[in-house]
């Protein structure tokens, strides 16, 4: 994580503290790993419907189809095709309700926009 970046996400972990949420909320893991890897992606109440949809439901598709299909559908003999539209469907719609928590919730706490701070 370069210096700017990481002296402002720092200030804005600490204005998330203040506004009193959790830090499974304001830095969950798969943020915090990105974060390591030097992406360089706002905390997730900070950022934007599309961003925060995007990335969560991009992850979760694959990880909940992958995990379901070792716990299920692989001795169901489920199709390939129905496999991979089921992994995008749930992405899509666990991407949309995030997405829409997520700023439903920084609206409601006065969380401002990752663009919008100053920090």
């Amino acid at each position: 994580m370069d210096g700017d970046f990481g002296r402002r996400l720092q200030r804005a972990l600490v204005l998330l503290d203040g506004k009193g949420l959790p830090r499974g909320t304001s830095a969950p893991l798969l943020y915090r790993l990105l974060w390591k890897l030097g992406f360089r992606v706002p905390p997730p109440p900070m950022a934007g419907f599309a961003s925060t949809a995007l990335l969560t439901g991009a992850f979760f598709g694959p990880v909940w189809g992958l995990a379901m299909w070792l716990m299920m559908w692989r001795r169901s003999q489920m199709p390939v095709g129905m496999v991979l539209l089921a992994m995008v469907l749930a992405g899509v719609l666990f991407g949309l309700t995030m997405g829409l928590h997520g700023r439903r919730n920084a609206r409601r706490r006065g969380i401002p926009l990752w663009r919008d701070f100053q920090g």
